[in-house]
Formats: C-alpha cells, sequence, structure tokens
C-alpha cells in the first residue's frame, strides 16, 4: 500500500514540474494572417449551460481566450483577468474556457467553478462550459485557435493551464501567450493595445 501512495506522490509531483515547465515556452506573435475559417462562425455553450457565446458578437472587440482551472499554481491569475477586464471591457473580452485535461486540476462541476470563481476572485468575465483543449474531443473553438489550416496564422500546442490566445478586432489570431506570462504583463497589455 505504502508503494501505491509513494507511485501516486511521485507522478503527482512529476505532473506539477511539467506544468511549470510547459509555462517556458514562447509567446507566438501572427501579423497580417487571414484565417481560412471565420473566428465569427465559433460558438460556445455558457458555464451555467443555459446560454451560447456567439462570437459574432464580439466583431470590432480584441478577444483573450483561456483554458482555465480551479486547483493550478497559476489560478492566480483568475484576479489579474479580472482587473484586465475591468480596465478593457469596452475594448476587449475574455473568455475563460474551465479544462481538467491537465493534472485533473479542473475537476468541479459547472456549478463548483461557477462558485469559487466568483467567491475567490470576483470573477464577471465570461466562462464557458467546461471542454477539451486538445486530443480527442477538441472543442471548435480550440480548433480553430490551434490549426493553421482554420486560423491561417499559427499552429499552436496547449501545453498546461491558462494558455493565453488572443483575437484581434477582425476576426484574426494575433498572438499566443504560455501559462507564465501574466494577464497584466507589459507583454500581453501590448499586444492588446496594438
Amino acid at each position: 500500500m505504502k508503494r501505491i501512495w509513494y507511485f501516486l506522490a511521485s507522478g503527482a509531483v512529476l505532473l506539477l514540474i511539467k506544468g511549470c515547465m510547459s509555462g517556458q515556452s514562447k509567446s507566438v506573435v501572427a501579423e497580417g494572417a487571414e484565417p481560412s475559417a471565420s473566428f465569427y462562425d465559433l460558438k460556445i455553450i455558457t458555464l451555467d449551460g443555459k446560454d451560447s457565446i456567439d462570437f459574432s458578437s464580439f466583431k470590432g472587440k480584441k478577444v483573450l481566450i483561456v483554458n482555465t482551472a480551479s486547483a493550478c499554481g497559476y489560478t492566480r491569475q483568475y484576479e489579474d483577468l479580472e482587473k484586465l477586464h475591468r480596465m478593457m471591457k469596452d475594448s476587449l473580452v475574455i473568455i475563460g474556457c474551465p479544462c481538467n485535461q491537465f493534472g485533473m486540476q479542473e475537476s468541479g462541476s459547472a456549478e463548483e467553478i461557477s462558485t469559487f470563481c466568483k467567491k475567490n476572485y470576483g470573477v464577471s468575465f465570461l466562462m464557458s462550459e467546461k471542454i477539451k483543449v486538445r486530443g480527442d474531443g477538441q472543442h471548435p473553438v480550440y480548433q480553430w485557435l490551434t490549426q493553421k489550416k482554420l486560423n491561417g496564422a499559427l499552429d499552436a500546442n496547449v501545453s498546461w493551464n491558462f494558455n493565453k490566445f488572443l483575437v484581434d478586432g477582425q476576426g484574426r489570431l494575433q498572438a499566443y501567450f504560455p501559462s507564465k506570462v501574466e494577464p497584466l504583463s507589459e507583454e500581453l497589455l501590448a499586444a492588446i493595445r496594438k
């Protein structure tokens, strides 16, 4: 029994190290790329499952899409995402997409996720249903974000929680930022203001 617990604990540590190391990848800026599939044709269900978020309503605004988790070392980024939302809500839409694919760090129900985000971070930006951001069952939004054949700009690999994709006001993928890039970092703010 002791060996099993040691094995499980070792696996958890390896997952944590992998998650921290995955944040070492570089940001990617994609300029002037025309998508082959329209960002504005995409939709995603809200966290409460009652409505659909229609991306066509975001024309003229930049959109920041972030895969989120409630039990990650990067979870504290919710606080700065909310600050960013309040600072730029007239020109920037933020969509948090809960995902349980990395270290099983978003295992809660929609209600639990919502309560956690509001209670701990005052989240008022858009939150989607829990989705898959890579592999089998990848949500169409993340198919578009990660496949150059659809977004016209770049292929990207979502490597851990709190990876960030910035779409410009014309529906073109503008940039990708790994987990370690903070929501209020000069790097991200400069891209949003560009």
